[in-house]
């Protein structure tokens, strides 16, 4: 890592998902790093800032202080205009610059076993769940997280999303959002799901089978139709899956119980025949498939099934994955949940319609762009799965500033949710949705927060769960 810790680096939106564990794995390898973020200069989650400081990163306000020598290389995401002050100022001094997935894959390729974690939904679990299994397993991975890992989280570290280790194995989600999954070269490519979400099917197609046929060992999940056919680009395969039948690490036929809070099954390795108890501490079936997915995926790269079965009976969770903020004394339960796509959205209401209780359904969408995308899908996701008295509340995008197009917002999503026979309301202000959820609310309701790419949702959820009665 000479290279990488012998001169500084500076962020650009160091407190963002994917930056922040960034930062701290290069920060771990002795590379000095400093940065800035717009949520900063906002005064938004001033307690992550200050516990970066506290780390001693120097962080700077995003007016272009912080880059003062061309030997800083600048870290920016594709999404970062040019007209930022650091990006005209980095411009002006011929700073070198990477984006975020060069400087992952940078450092993803140095180790000597790489687990890639791909898919369009659940990668933050199967990481979460796999960088476990290694480090109960003594690897001592590296983990590199867009979510913040509850296993890890500590006084000292109250946003966790890395893992910084001194062994071999590093564990990463990788995205196929902006391309970058074509950086990776991994020991292990884990392939979850296949389906809408920044990108059409046929460029998911290529760039997925593309991901399988670079790794030594591709795993791969049956269930999904998708990801299923592009199973033959593996150089060699370990399958994994809920209901099919020929998946090499399965489930035994009913032998799933889901609890409010958790879910128990039997997984079976066809290989062998050998049969081992799971005992999730994560609720709902897409949490039975991303442990699958965990445990294939761990396997893959040694550790036997039997351990990495047990080992999931620790895992805590991730925070905003169907993250249980707490119930009110007359008994409404607040749930925060990063469900911001049809798949994760899906899921989430999947897993609270195993269980009795009205569902008020509140959707801040993460960016006017991906609502066109998938907007059809939403409206459609969320009118099949609320019925009865349940209700979507959507409030306007989520905007922190920029050029982005603004004409089709949630309005749209709303009047589509009702011509699919749900009930829906649209609400501008987040602040009045949640006026409207304390006035609707009743005892024996589930009130789900949902979105990305806003920290402050989970202000938000925990405000609203003073306030209801």
């Amino acid at each position: 890592m000479t290279d990488l810790t012998s001169h500084p680096w500076f962020f650009c939106g160091i407190g963002g998902s994917g930056m922040l564990p960034l930062a701290l794995i290069l920060k771990g390898t002795g590379a000095t790093v400093g940065g800035s973020d717009r949520s900063r200069d906002q005064g938004r989650t001033p307690e992550k800032f200050a516990w970066l400081e506290s780390l001693g990163f120097t962080l700077f306000p995003q007016d272009g202080s912080g880059v003062v020598s061309a030997d800083q290389t600048l870290v920016a995401s594709a999404a970062v205009e040019d007209t930022v002050p650091e990006m005209a100022r980095a411009r002006a001094l011929g700073n070198p610059r990477m984006s975020r997935a060069e400087l992952l894959a940078t450092l993803f390729n140095a180790a000597p076993v790489g687990i890639a974690i791909g898919g369009t939904s659940g990668k933050s679990t199967v990481t979460g769940m796999a960088g476990w299994i290694m480090d109960t397993a003594g690897r001592d991975p590296t983990i590199m997280n867009g979510a913040v890992m509850k296993n890890y989280v500590s006084p000292v570290a109250p946003f966790a999303s890395a893992r910084v280790g001194a062994g071999d194995v590093f564990v990463s989600e990788v995205d196929e959002s902006d391309g970058s999954i074509s950086l990776y070269r991994p020991a292990v490519a884990v392939l979850g799901n296949v389906s809408l979400d920044h990108k059409g099917l046929e460029e998911l197609r290529v760039l997925f089978g593309d991901f399988l046929a670079r790794a030594e060992v591709a795993v791969v999940n049956l269930d999904d139709a998708e990801a299923a056919a592009l199973a033959p680009h593996a150089r060699k395969l370990v399958s994994f899956a809920i209901d099919h039948p020929q998946a090499m690490i399965g489930v035994v036929p009913g032998s799933i119980a889901e609890q409010q809070t958790g879910l128990s099954a039997t997984v079976i390795d066809r290989r062998d025949g050998s049969t081992h108890p799971l005992d999730l501490k994560v609720p709902g079936r897409h949490n039975l498939a991303n442990a699958l997915a965990a445990i294939a995926g761990t396997n893959a790269a040694g550790v036997p099934v039997a351990e990495a079965t047990a080992a999931l009976g620790s895992f805590a969770g991730l925070a905003r994955r169907f993250d249980i903020v707490g119930t009110s004394p007359s008994g409404i339960t607040v749930i925060d949940d990063f469900g911001h796509n049809p798949d994760k959205v899906a899921a989430t209401l999947a897993t609270l319609k195993v269980h009795p209780g009205r569902i008020l359904a509140f959707f801040q969408p993460h960016g006017y762009g991906p609502l066109r995308q998938m907007g059809h899908e939403l409206a459609a996701t969320f009118a099949r799965l609320l019925d009865g008295g349940d209700r979507a509340i959507l409030c306007d995008p989520v905007y922190f500033g920029g050029t982005v197009d603004r004409s089709e917002g949630s309005e749209r999503i709303v009047e589509l949710i009702r011509t699919e026979g749900g009930q829906a309301d649209y609400i501008p202000s987040r602040e009045a949705c949640g006026d409207r959820i304390v006035e609707i609310a009743r005892p024996g309701d589930r009130v789900v927060i949902m979105g990305a790419r806003d920290d402050t949702l989970s202000l938000f959820a925990r405000d609203l769960l003073a306030r209801l009665p």
